[in-house]
C-alpha cells in the first residue's frame, strides 16, 4: 500500500484526538515523528513531511513514517524524554535544548557566528559539525541525523528596537539556552526560557515583552500579531538536530538501517538548499499581512555585534575555542 506523510487540519485534529495515522501496514517499522511546528511552510514542517513521503514510498513494506505536527503528540519539553522511552522514534528539537547534554552546541547559539546561513551549512557539513552528530550518543543515547536549517534570527518586541539599549528592561523569551540567556542580559534585558507552544500567548498577554525568531516562525506562529515589530538583526542561526535514539538505530536490521540513513541525508541536503527561498517568502507575508519590519543601518547593526560579541569569551572554555574558530572561520 502507498502511504502519504499528513499535516493536520483543525477538523483531523479534533477528529483523531491529536494523532495522525500514515496507514502503516502489518510488519512494517513504524517511526512516530513528533514536532512541535504548524502551519504548511516552515521548513521544518516540509522536510518531516518529504522524509515520511520518501520512506514511505521507497521502503513500503519495511518501514514507515507517522507525522504528528504542531505539538500534538508531545511538547518540546517531554519530546526528548519520550524519545528514550521509545514513545517518538523521530524528533527535530531546535539546537539550544541540548545545553544539559552538552555545552558543545552553543557553539550554533552564539551571536554572529555565522556570517549568514551558507556559512552555518558549511559548518555543518564539516568534520567538526559532523562529529557533533554523535557528542551524545553514549552520555544521553541520542543519536543527530542532519542538521535542519531554519534560517537566522530576528528580534521582535512590543516597541521599536534599532539598538540593543533600545531593549533595555524588556523581557524576551529564549530557549533553555546559557548562551541565548547571556546574549539577552548583554542587551540590559531579562531572558524567559519557555516552551515554544506557549510564545503567542506569552507576548499577547505581556508575560514577555519580546523573542527571537526566524521568519518562518514568526510568521506562522503568527508573532508578529502580537508585536510592533520585528527588527532585521540577522543575529544567530535557528537549527534543528534531525535526531533519533541509538536503541532505535540498533533495532533496524542492516539494509533498513542504510536505506533510511540514506534518505535521512538526502532529504536533509535538499531541505538546507531551500531554506532561504522559504525564509524570503515568508519575510514577505509579514509585510503583507500588514507586519513592520525594521531594516538596520550599518552602524546600528555594528552597535549590535559589538555588544553581543563579547558572550563568546563567556564560552570559550565550555565549547572549546577551536570548535569556536571552526564555525566562525566557515
Amino acid at each position: 500500500m502507498k502511504k502519504i506523510s499528513l499535516t493536520l487540519t483543525t477538523a483531523a485534529l479534533t477528529l483523531a484526538a491529536g494523532t495522525v495515522s500514515a496507514n502503516c501496514d502489518p510488519g512494517e517499522v513504524v517511526a512516530k515523528f513528533s514536532h512541535v511546528t504548524g502551519g504548511t511552510t516552515h521548513p521544518k514542517v516540509v522536510a518531516a513531511n518529504s522524509l515520511a513521503e520518501r520512506v514511505n514510498a521507497e521502503m513500503n513494506g519495511k518501514m514507515c513514517v507517522e507525522v504528528y505536527p504542531n505539538s500534538t503528540l508531545f511538547g518540546d519539553s517531554k519530546e526528548l524524554e519520550a524519545l528514550l522511552l521509545g514513545d517518538v522514534q523521530l524528533l527535530a528539537p531546535s539546537l539550544s535544548k541540548f545545553g544539559s547534554y552538552t555545552e558543545k552546541y552553543g557553539v550554533f547559539d552564539l551571536p554572529f557566528i555565522f556570517k549568514d546561513m551558507d556559512a552555518a551549512i558549511r559548518f555543518t557539513n564539516s568534520d567538526n559539525g559532523k562529529a557533533l552528530l554523535t557528542e551524545m550518543d553514549e552520555y544521553a543515547g541520542f543519536v543527530g541525523l542532519g542538521y535542519w536549517m531554519s534560517g537566522m534570527k530576528y528580534f521582535s518586541a512590543n516597541k521599536t528596537l534599532n539598538v540593543p539599549s533600545d531593549a533595555e528592561g524588556l523581557k524576551f523569551r529564549v530557549q533553555t539556552s546559557d548562551v541565548a540567556k547571556q546574549m539577552i542580559s548583554a542587551m540590559g534585558a531579562s531572558p524567559q526560557a519557555m516552551a515554544f507552544s506557549e510564545v503567542y500567548g506569552a507576548l499577547q498577554t505581556g508575560v514577555v515583552d519580546g523573542q527571537e525568531n526566524t521568519w518562518s516562525n514568526i510568521y506562522t506562529k503568527k508573532f508578529f500579531e502580537v508585536q510592533e515589530s520585528v527588527t532585521e538583526t540577522n543575529h544567530q542561526l535557528l537549527a534543528y538536530l534531525f535526531m533519533t535514539s541509538s536503541d532505535f538505530l540498533k533495532s533496524l536490521d542492516k539494509d533498513t538501517r542504510e536505506q533510511f540513513m540514506q534518505i535521512a541525508d538526502e532529504v536533509t541536503q535538499a531541505a538546507n538548499l531551500n531554506v532561504k527561498a522559504a525564509e524570503a517568502t515568508n519575510r514577505a507575508n509579514i509585510l503583507k499581512a500588514g507586519g513592520t519590519i525594521i531594516e538596520l543601518t550599518p552602524a546600528q547593526r555594528q552597535e549590535w555585534v559589538d555588544t553581543m560579541k563579547p558572550v563568546w569569551k563567556q564560552f570559550e572554555k565550555d565549547i572549546g575555542k577551536d570548535l569556536i574558530d571552526a564555525a566562525a572561520g566557515a
